[in-house]
């Protein structure tokens, strides 16, 4: 096989020299090797800044590398030399760069100057600070009511940015805050609230260093969260069971090579990260979880019957649990033929997973997108939780639940009170502080948000970071909304192409990354996020500031505020001077922030603290409840099966091992040996020689649904790989024009992105042509 050949197998370990050279390519293509030299060793560094990547917790060691590959590539992609700014866009009309690819905006550099879209020109032009903070007043305030205007967050935004950016909007008026959260672990924060009573999880770093079991399901660390890769294999080296739930193999969770270990790089040597590994089906976890339970309910009643120890902790479920009997009867209720078929796993192999979480004392379950992005997620994510009581595995050492969050502080976010249905506690320390009336309605989530636009009830749209037309589902759709906007706002660090779906109005504003120095009248600032484990810490910027215009996410959102809102509820420019001030306004309203500034002078922050890992429960019965829910009949929309339509496949999207969300570093994904391509859809060769197709044959994706809109994707290679029949696997964003926008999860409201059904359809000449030419 060619080293030309864009489909060739990649033999190394996860990490290791392919890891070494990657980040070598990113540092050096920076165009600012030299002082990104220093900012990677300033990376989740007491006294340096967090890592812009994933949320994934630091180790309690210190070290001169606390970065992962994919770190460095956030940190390089963000202090790049490379500059957006007024010349730019004098050269390049908005049409024009939207027929670039994604990949290459971004590559562009960072944003250097305000600018406002000129729809008579079809350019951005550069408009000063004050100027473009009035427009977004004058467009605010002209509207009838403030739930016309959607206000969105990103997961990147500091804790500090984030409270202010809900305080101010819950002053304007609303609690319209579609976010990143709305599309991933909204499942978790559901489900686990209304069993535990706290919707984080319960575990710590430390948790992962006792446990017996740890299973990882729905989840690929190798690419989302590189440094959980050095636990899993800690884990494996003394003994633990690390049990793996992916229906594709994945090369982070098969082996880890660790490039900060010379010796086992020069002998280009490994440790595997699993010792076991299940396929289920798409959608087929809970079913699995059930089949667990169901295995470990015979066993509990033989051990009664011949009396032998138990296999439930009956002394915990006794004083900790009510609903036990409910869900028991809903575990004798579920047949097996059903759990076979919805998992799409043996009797044998469940069987088998059952008996080593039976053998472990002290089990972790981590989880991520592949449980919360199903119709059924919060069921999944309590069936989950319900395991883990039947053994009381919560509120022990060793043990927990954990879902794995994303972005770098999107669970901060959520904790600062970006949310779309507050808590009423939030809402009365926000009244008792302020002195204003905060609303109470529950406003507008992400798919919520996109139905106003598009419907014209919503006129404003607000980013805080992120790039949310391409984040989000059913592209088309959410193009259409955004351009029925009358003022479209970005912030934002690079070019995306949120910023060329344009409406009436629109504006892009610069801001500081989380590695440049923030520089404020009185002095340098700090901001604060929240990690996956709930630990608090403080980030200092390291380098100087791309340009010289950029404002900080803080200072802009005051900036906005104080132009709309004038100095009510707060005098934002007094809070922008010190960020302490902002801190002292968190401590006085959100839980557990208490003496928040001194706090921060710990080595690597403070943690706020889990009742459930306390085991107290803020239930309404006070204590962890079992929640019962039957297994769905069928996982097909049912309109679909109605018609009397047969997928071709179960398609998941994914990201490649060259990006983070929607930011493309590069065009490669080395563990799935596919190299400078983006249009590719996984399947196993069987599937793809059954359906009529060989490896290698391009072909249309389209999806299944009830509503008679046609939704296709054109041009993707298929590619043979390793993975159960009757599923398929893709990227996104390519392929989120494919997630109906009315495909989302019971009561939460996020996009099925990993179930989607798909025909395939050989992709006509014409469209090659096209493709070849564009």
């Amino acid at each position: 096989m060619s080293q030309d050949d864009p489909i060739r197998e990649y033999s190394g370990a996860a990490g290791g020299w392919g890891a070494l050279k990657s980040v070598t390519r990113s540092w050096l293509g920076s165009d600012n090797a030299v002082k990104n030299i220093r900012a990677m060793l300033k990376t989740n560094q007491d006294h340096g800044f967090d890592c812009p990547g994933c949320a994934w917790g630091e180790a309690p060691e210190n070290g001169l590398v606390k970065f992962c590959e994919n770190g460095a590539k956030a940190v390089n992609w963000e202090s790049t030399g490379r500059t957006v700014g007024p010349a730019f866009f004098a050269e390049h009309r908005v049409s024009d760069l939207l027929r670039q690819s994604d990949y290459w905006l971004e590559y562009q550099g960072r944003l250097s100057h305000p600018m406002r879209y000129d729809a008579d020109s079809d350019r951005y032009v550069e408009i000063p600070w004050e100027e473009a903070f009035a427009l977004i007043a004058q467009h605010l305030n002209r509207l009838e009511s403030p739930h016309q205007a959607e206000f969105y967050t990103s997961g990147r935004a500091s804790n500090e940015a984030a409270y202010l950016y809900q305080l101010f909007v819950r002053a304007f008026g609303t609690n319209n805050f579609p976010d990143c959260s709305n599309m991933c672990h909204e499942a978790s924060g559901i489900g686990m609230t209304d069993s535990l009573g706290v919707g984080k999880g319960t575990v710590v770093f430390d948790d992962l260093e006792h446990a017996d079991a740890i299973f990882v399901i729905g989840q690929n660390p190798g690419t989302n969260h590189p440094r959980m890769l050095e636990p899993l294999r800690e884990a494996v080296q003394r003994g633990a069971q690390v049990i793996c739930i992916n229906p594709l193999k994945e090369r982070g969770l098969e082996r880890f090579q660790h490039p900060q270990k010379p010796l086992e790089m020069l002998g280009n040597g490994a440790e595997p990260t699993s010792t076991a590994y299940f396929r289920p089906a798409l959608g087929g976890d809970m079913a699995l979880m059930r089949g667990i339970a169901k295995y470990l309910l015979g066993w509990e009643r033989e051990a009664l019957a011949a009396g032998e120890p138990p296999v439930f902790d009956h002394a915990f479920l006794e004083e900790h649990t009510d609903g036990l009997n409910d869900y028991l009867a809903a575990v004798d209720a579920t047949p097996w033929t059903h759990i076979r078929a919805q998992s799409g796993l043996s009797l044998d192999d469940i069987e088998r997973a059952a008996r080593m979480y039976r053998r472990a004392e002290r089990v972790v379950m981590c989880w991520a997108m592949g449980i919360t992005q199903h119709r059924h997620s919060v069921a999944t994510v309590q069936e989950i939780v319900n395991l883990q009581l039947l053994r009381g595995n919560v509120g022990k050492p060793g043990a927990g639940l954990s879902p794995v969050r994303g972005h770098s502080n999107v669970q901060g976010d959520r904790t600062m009170g970006i949310d779309e249905k507050p808590p009423a506690a939030l809402l009365d320390a926000l009244k008792e502080r302020f002195r204003f009336e905060v609303p109470r309605d529950h406003g507008h989530n992400t798919v919520q948000a996109i139905q106003a636009m598009e419907e014209g009830r919503s006129k404003v749209f607000l980013g805080l970071g992120g790039n949310f037309a391409q984040a989000t589902p059913d592209t088309e759709r959410t193009h259409a909304a955004l351009r029925h906007c009358e003022l479209t706002v970005h912030i934002a660090t690079k070019l995306n192409r949120s910023h060329l779906v344009t409406g009436r109005e629109a504006l892009i504003l610069p801001c500081l990354g989380r590695t440049e120095i923030d520089m404020q009248a009185e002095g340098p600032q700090g901001v604060t996020v929240e990690d996956t484990f709930s630990m608090v810490h403080i980030s200092h910027g390291q380098l100087t500031p791309r340009s010289a215009h950029l404002r900080s996410e803080p200072a802009i959102i005051a900036g906005i505020a104080r132009a709309t809102l004038g100095d009510h509820p707060v005098d934002w420019v007094s809070l922008i001077a010190d960020y302490g001030r902002i801190r002292e306004l968190i401590a006085d309203t959100i839980p557990g922030f208490e003496d928040f500034h001194a706090r921060l002078d710990q080595p690597g922050g403070f943690h706020l603290g889990n009742p459930a890992a306390e085991r107290v429960w803020h239930t309404d019965s006070g204590k962890a409840r079992f929640r019962s829910h039957a297994l769905p009949e069928a996982l097909v929309n049912a309109g679909v099966l109605a018609r009397g339509e047969t997928p071709d496949l179960i398609l998941q999207t994914l990201r490649s091992h060259d990006q983070y969300n929607t930011t493309l570093y590069g065009l490669d994904d080395r563990y799935r040996g596919v190299f400078g391509l983006r249009e590719v859809v996984f399947a196993s060769e069987t599937e793809i020689r059954r359906l009529g197709f060989a490896p290698g044959d391009r072909v249309d994706l389209v999806s299944l649904w009830d509503d008679g809109r046609e939704r296709r994707v054109s041009d993707f290679q298929l590619v043979a790989y390793d993975m159960p029949d009757g599923q398929a696997a893709a990227y996104y964003p390519e392929t989120n024009p494919l997630v109906p926008l009315d495909s989302y999860g019971e009561q939460t409201f996020t996009p099925t992105s990993k179930f989607i059904a798909i025909r395939l359809e050989r992709t006509a000449p014409s469209q090659r042509l096209d493709a070849e030419t564009a």
